[in-house]
């Protein structure tokens, strides 16, 4: 006879458990210490099998009877119920095992296995940092556009435009990480692509005035700090290359011989070698520097560990002491220097500038034939550039 609520209410604990029948398989077990746990007798494959559904009140007599029913539309269709029950568990537990962080870290080993910079690595280590206080407990698969548009908007609340936008990108990063490793399935960032302020872009601020160049190449070789800062941004005048470039630039990598650095892939920020022509005046230079840093791995060692690189602010602060203000120009303006003096001196192939900068041709076969095409004028540029500084510093 079907059981009522009332009769459930009115089970008594006794001193061994016992059964208490509804019909079609569904009854309760009834333990000693008063516990009333639902569960289903069946067969498969001509075995006998039980499957829990729960404890009463938490499961209701009706919410029992339709679990029953459920469980019985499965064994019809040949599944068993609880095998079926066990697998969701699993992958329960697999969804909250997957977070955002835990997903984040493995993007972020990922990057170090591709050889990403330094620089790359600490942005996205510092944009995960932000992701993962407001959502990084969160399975990947339990987050959703509003979620990340609201960590979003506490960095535009700041004013930081741009770090919004480049957050945005990051955590969509790590979420078609997932999506390719088969953990998500969609990159809920997309639909915040039109949602937040656009910054207003501006270019890195940059002396191309020769005559104003000049003095500031006079102000630098007159700065009274540290040696070594002072020859890092000589060398940024002469050898037009990033900040970061030069700072992390490594004794190993100078051949005083042929009067070339070789950069490695890993540090260039479109991953590929670069080799720069090394001028008269930027090998002497280098041996000035050699005699204050030769014995470190660093040409421009931290002053706090020489198993480090000197810190990228060094080099911006140093032109701010000597009067120049971020508007007026900044360690990595000295490239927007070199490349429009020396296009606007009409001598050299507008190529071969872009050669000297390391602005890769996206074209594989043309980039090939342009390495070796334009070493020579690339050789030639150098010297005349380190002359013509010589030249407006003297005036």
């Amino acid at each position: 006879m079907p059981l009522s609520d009332v009769q459930i209410r009115n089970l008594k604990p006794r001193e061994k458990p016992y059964k208490v029948s509804d019909f079609e398989g569904l009854y309760l077990l009834v333990t000693p210490a008063g516990s009333k746990l639902w569960n289903v007798k069946y067969r498969l494959h001509g075995k006998e099998k039980k499957l829990s559904l729960g404890a009463y009140p938490a499961i209701s007599l009706s919410q029992a009877r339709k679990l029953k029913q459920e469980a019985r539309a499965k064994i019809a269709q040949g599944t068993d119920p609880s095998e079926a029950k066990q697998e969701a568990k699993r992958e329960t537990r697999e969804a909250q095992s997957h977070t955002f962080a835990k997903i984040g870290g493995s993007f972020l080993e990922k990057q170090r296995k591709e050889g990403k910079t330094q620089a790359t690595l600490d942005k996205t280590i510092y944009h995960l940092k932000l992701a993962n206080a407001d959502f990084g407990r969160k399975p990947i698969t339990e987050i959703t556009a509003p979620m990340i548009l609201t960590c979003l908007r506490k960095v535009e609340a700041k004013g930081n435009y741009e770090t919004a936008h480049r957050l945005r990108a990051r955590i969509g990063s790590v979420f078609r990480f997932a999506v390719a490793s088969g953990i998500a399935e969609t990159d809920p960032t997309y639909a915040l692509k039109d949602a937040l302020i656009r910054p207003n872009r501006k270019h890195r601020a940059a002396i191309t005035d020769p005559v104003k160049l000049g003095a500031l190449l006079t102000a630098i070789d007159g700065f009274d700090g540290q040696a070594t800062t002072r020859i890092a941004l000589q060398l940024l005048a002469l050898l037009a290359q990033r900040p970061g470039e030069i700072r992390q630039a490594k004794w190993r990598e100078i051949d005083f011989e042929t009067k070339i650095w070789s950069i490695p892939a890993a540090k260039m920020k479109m991953r590929c070698d670069h080799n720069v022509p090394l001028p008269t005046q930027a090998v002497e230079l280098l041996l000035e520097l050699r005699e204050i840093s030769g014995e470190a791995e660093y040409l421009f060692p931290s002053l706090r560990s020489w198993h480090r690189p000197m810190s990228d602010n060094t080099l911006n602060a140093a032109l701010r002491r000597m009067g120049y203000s971020g508007d007026e120009m900044t360690a990595h303006g000295f490239r927007a220097s070199f490349s429009t003096l020396a296009n606007e001196s009409g001598r050299w192939n507008p190529d071969a500038i872009e050669a000297a900068l390391a602005h890769v041709e996206r074209n594989e076969v043309r980039k090939a034939y342009n390495r070796g095409l334009y070493w020579e004028e690339r050789v030639e540029l150098a010297q005349w550039w380190a002359g013509f500084l010589d030249e407006i510093s003297a005036v």
